[in-house]
């Protein structure tokens, strides 16, 4: 790759790092996975990115890679077994731990834990609509399915979300 390739590919990965990461937290529930799926995903991304870098949309790339990487690793026999126990190790800056903000947040909490009650297909499709923004039609491509199976996932997620939360939260709410 060439020298100012790298230098783009090393100011993206700086720039959109934590996004990545949060995205990636969205999706499997763990800060440590979403690592790993973040490192991943540049890696593909270097490997990519003479490809890449010509188009307007590297972060919509990264999106689709990270998504992938997590599904790709939901298959994994030994994830199956795994069980998190939700504690996390102590951090230099507890103030700047995103699990410690999320802690303090309530509601996300249990919203978090609904979500990880959810299919992964169905959590995608939720946290690409709703936290990523993306209308259906960008969802759909970025998941390699049609805009109907997005509409009928994020529908079915969010009954499911909804049963969660019997009484709490009004449908228009979530």
């Amino acid at each position: 790759m060439r020298a100012a390739d790298e230098d783009r590919f090393r100011e993206f990965a700086r720039d959109n790092a934590v996004q990545l990461r949060r995205y990636g937290y969205l999706l499997c529930g763990d800060w440590h996975l979403a690592e790993d799926l973040v490192q991943s995903t540049l890696h593909k991304l270097y490997g990519a990115w003479p490809r890449i870098r010509g188009t307007d949309r590297p972060m919509s790339y990264a999106r689709q890679t990270l998504t992938r990487c997590w599904l790709d690793e939901r298959r994994r026999p030994w994830r199956r077994s795994e069980r998190h126990t939700g504690a996390v190790p102590d951090v230099e800056d507890a103030a700047a731990d995103p699990a410690v903000l999320q802690q303090h947040a309530g509601l996300r909490a249990e919203l978090a834990a609904a979500l990880a009650t959810l299919a992964p297909r169905q959590r995608a499709v939720l946290v690409l609509r709703y936290f990523c923004g993306l209308p259906v039609a960008e969802t759909a491509r970025e998941l390699r399915c049609s805009e109907a199976t997005v509409r009928s996932q994020a529908t079915r997620a969010l009954r499911t979300l909804r049963g969660a939360f019997p009484g709490s939260l009004a449908e228009s709410e979530l």
